[in-house]
């Protein structure tokens, strides 16, 4: 693999702080007698200094790689479905295998990738990132967006790791992407691409699979939610709110008496803008228990 003379010169800042301070320029050499892909590339690495170009160091790609892989960042995304559920398991588990990750949390659901804190990640990742998640259901449940997404960022050179399913990081997928089997230049070859075609597609349908039980699963919850309500029910519990029985709020009985007391629509002396201020309560929330209470009042 050839690197960009972006990516080198990233790599020289990296490895030579006076790169950040002086015009840099890249010279890209091939070396047709190396032996493998860091011995095949060389880059000449020059500075402008009063004028003069000088040439301060010969990078190879293997340099550049590990200098490339310091400027890398590792987020760990974990998700809940409500605030309720607790979230420090799946932080435990990815901070267990990167201890440097930076956690990204949030309670959303898991069918939707339309997430406050997902899209601002998305918006922070560059080529080389790594995202890691505790399983393939904090990605997403619903497997047509998760797949599409997966790849999206796959071709944005983002890394993704799946802590439960790593058979399906994008590392190995990458991996699975290589020819099996190498070609001969017989009339075999036929042959050959078309079984390294069907292992490209055996990858893929992995991914898929992947996904699609994840989404499964999710249904199947709904499913058994579903009809533990309905088992309930059968057997006489009461689901919910009765009808026509008004939902009795604990913050409503204390703000109701400082209504009361303090507002000058009642016994006190303080206007409408004041006593909100004074209960914490919403507008809407606030008039309807001025409301309650007129109305309570005038039944007495």
């Amino acid at each position: 693999m050839k690197y960009s003379d972006e990516e080198v010169k990233k790599a020289a800042e990296v490895l030579f702080p006076e790169c950040k301070k002086h015009e840099t320029s890249i010279r890209c050499s091939e070396n047709i007698l190396g032996t493998n892909d860091d011995e095949r590339y060389s880059y000449d690495i020059f500075v402008l200094k009063k004028g003069k170009k000088i040439e301060i160091a010969t990078l190879r790609n293997q340099h550049v790689k590990d200098a490339l892989k310091t400027l890398l960042k590792t987020y760990g995304y974990c998700r809940i479905s409500t605030p309720q559920q607790s979230i420090d398991r799946q932080i435990r588990n990815i901070k267990a295998s990167y201890p440097n990750a930076f956690i990204v949390q949030e309670a959303f659901t898991g069918t939707k990738m339309d997430r406050p804190e997902w899209k601002k990640l998305m918006k922070n990742l560059a080529p080389g990132d790594i995202i890691v998640f505790d399983s393939v259901s904090r990605m997403s449940r619903s497997a047509d967006e998760g797949v599409q997404t997966y790849f999206e960022l796959y071709e944005k050179g983002i890394q993704l790791v799946f802590l439960k399913e790593h058979y399906i990081d994008t590392e190995v997928y990458a991996e699975n992407m290589k020819d099996k089997i190498a070609l001969q230049g017989t009339d075999e070859d036929e042959i050959f691409k078309g079984l390294n075609n069907y292992f490209r597609k055996l990858a893929e349908k992995q991914i898929r699979i992947a996904f699609d039980q994840a989404e499964k699963e999710v249904q199947d919850l709904h499913q058994r939610t579903k009809e533990g309500l309905q088992t309930a029910r059968l057997n006489g519990k009461q689901i919910g709110q009765k009808k026509g029985k008004k939902l009795k709020v604990k913050k409503a009985a204390p703000a109701k008496e400082i209504i009361l007391k303090h507002s000058k629509s009642f016994d006190g002396t303080l206007s409408d803008i004041e006593c909100i201020k004074l209960t914490g309560l919403s507008r809407n929330t606030y008039y309807k228990y001025k409301t309650e209470l007129r109305a309570g009042r005038a039944g007495q």
